[in-house]
């Protein structure tokens, strides 16, 4: 899977948790979850439950912690998926 289509598949679980003001349009591999798209912590952690469904993985805690950017997520979500 390429970073486009996980780019493609976050997009919309990213667009549930960030507020209106968040600039979803550029969310690109560099957007910082919490200083670019102003998600939460809490939320941050439904986003996770939601690609943990959605890409049909498992993220344990220490691959959880890594995942505050996009490219950071892409990478985990690559890993997971490899594993399986």
């Amino acid at each position: 899977m390429s970073n486009e289509e996980i780019i493609h598949k976050l997009k919309p679980i990213i667009t549930t948790y960030a507020p209106a003001s968040a600039a979803l349009e550029n969310l690109n591999e560099e957007s910082d979850f919490i200083k670019d798209l102003n998600i939460n912590s809490a939320n941050l952690v439904d986003i996770i439950l939601d690609v943990e469904e959605a890409f049909g993985i498992t993220i344990d805690n220490t691959s959880m912690e890594k995942m505050l950017t996009v490219k950071a997520s892409i990478e985990v979500i690559k890993e997971k998926l490899s594993e399986k």
